[in-house]
């Protein structure tokens, strides 16, 4: 019988297979002669009339790849931007930055708008749009300057502010998100989402560059107010922001553009949904609690194991042994200079509730295979490695203190490394009570 820690990454890594691209691009693309097929919707490819292929993400380019498989010489040209370099037959691979955007991202995003700007009527487009396009591709509304971008983006994510907070802020200072892409194209499309946010809004996801937004500058007045940022940021976004917010510059746009559609392929409930078939193959009761899960990581986590602790005791809302499900982001406030990410602080702050209690385990891992400044996915928080921690004498509160989960983890064996996933979908929570096997 396979003990708690490998029983957890095994439901990890398979639920992580149910989003990868060439899975999820498999169950949604079909060519019939002259028609693409996407999902339940045919579109018809006009004579004369070229298909292309765009895109930015992490899961830009193992989406082009399976794409590329699908429709071969089909695809006329095309273009994607992705954290990673890659070479695909017939779609150009560029490179930009993340999760900070740098003059990669520029060039990146000058690169997408000629390259739609330049299809003609006839032509029709797959746009293949996944988590970290906001900081992939970017370039700044004059005056604004890179530099601009970059403290914004800084900030904000020292904040802890939530992902569609930061994008709604983004959105207001770009000439391409928001909408803004999606208008500087004649040629019909569709936009393949893999969605890294919470709720699938796709107003949120990427920052929505080919959709639209309904935010104003008003609610990015709020947005920095309520994280006590607004002293803080460039005096050029401050005028930027306040010109909009008295109706001097142009908003993005409120309407989507009628020759593009969206299409949600890939989401964090269809990962839980496969751990919670896997956990249930392997003779555990499972449930998804949630697949919004957010807030700050150490309260979240003090949550969750309050959860495990019922039940060890009370046996209730259900008998262990048990499986809990639950997917989302969680945010960290920075205030030390250590590594580390949301899903290892969360079970740093799991360890301590969880201490030298046995039959708890918690695993947070995010789909991407990156958490935070750090190599690893996540990591697992159990009764063994509070005691190995102890045998250290190393002080889980004096790690939490730094926002150093990663170094303490690297040292008692609780890392999870997956490197690059190829795909993003938030992150998964495992919480396993009452198991035997420990």
């Amino acid at each position: 019988m396979m003990n708690d820690r490998q029983t957890a990454l095994e439901i990890y890594s398979d639920a992580l297979k149910a989003v990868l691209p060439e899975t999820l691009i498999r169950e949604t693309l079909k060519l019939e002669e002259n028609d693409l097929i996407v999902g339940d919707q045919r579109y018809p490819l006009a004579r004369g009339g070229g298909l292309f292929v765009f895109g930015s993400g992490k899961a830009s380019v193992g989406s082009a790849k399976a794409v590329t498989e699908l429709l071969g010489d089909r695809i006329a040209g095309g273009l994607v931007v992705s954290n990673v370099e890659a070479e695909l037959d017939r779609i150009r691979v560029v490179v930009g930055a993340h999760p900070v955007p740098d003059a990669r991202s520029v060039i990146a995003a000058d690169m997408l708008m000629q390259g739609l700007a330049g299809l003609s009527e006839d032509d029709f487009f797959i746009y293949l749009l996944s988590g970290g396009s906001s900081a992939l591709i970017e370039k700044p509304i004059p005056p604004l300057s890179l530099q601009d971008l970059q403290d914004m983006s800084q900030l904000l994510l020292r904040a802890g502010a939530p992902i569609a907070g930061m994008n709604v802020v983004r959105k207001h200072l770009s000439l391409l998100k928001g909408g803004r892409l999606g208008r500087r194209t004649k040629a019909r499309g569709v936009v393949l989402v893999i969605s890294d946010v919470i709720g699938d809004d796709l107003e949120t996801i990427g920052s929505a560059p080919l959709y639209r937004d309904r935010s104003s500058y008003a609610d990015v007045c709020d947005i920095l107010s309520r994280y006590n940022l607004w002293e803080k940021i460039p005096a050029a976004v401050r005028t930027l922001v306040e010109r909009g917010r008295a109706g001097e510059g142009e908003d993005t746009p409120k309407e989507a553009n009628p020759r593009i559609n969206h299409l949600l392929i890939g989401t964090n409930r269809k990962t839980l949904k496969k751990a919670k078939e896997q956990a249930e193959s392997l003779g555990m009761k499972a449930y998804i609690l949630t697949s919004r899960l957010e807030g700050e990581a150490r309260a979240v986590a003090k949550s969750l194991i309050a959860i495990g602790r019922e039940i060890l005791k009370e046996r209730k809302p259900s008998e262990p042994p048990v499986c809990l499900l639950f997917g989302g982001e969680t945010t960290v406030t920075v205030r030390g200079s250590g590594e580390g990410g949301r899903n290892q602080e969360l079970c740093l702050a799991a360890l301590q509730e969880i201490g030298s209690r046995d039959g708890l385990l918690l695993l947070s891992a995010g789909t991407d295979g990156i958490d935070g400044n750090t190599e690893a996915a996540g990591a697992l928080a159990d009764a063994a490695g509070w005691k190995r921690a102890q045998e250290m004498g190393l002080s889980i509160d004096d790690y939490l203190e730094r926002n150093d989960s990663s170094r303490f983890f690297e040292q008692t064996g609780g890392l999870i490394r997956t490197g690059p996933t190829g795909t993003n979908v938030m992150d998964i929570v495992i919480l396993l009570v009452g198991r035997k096997g420990f």
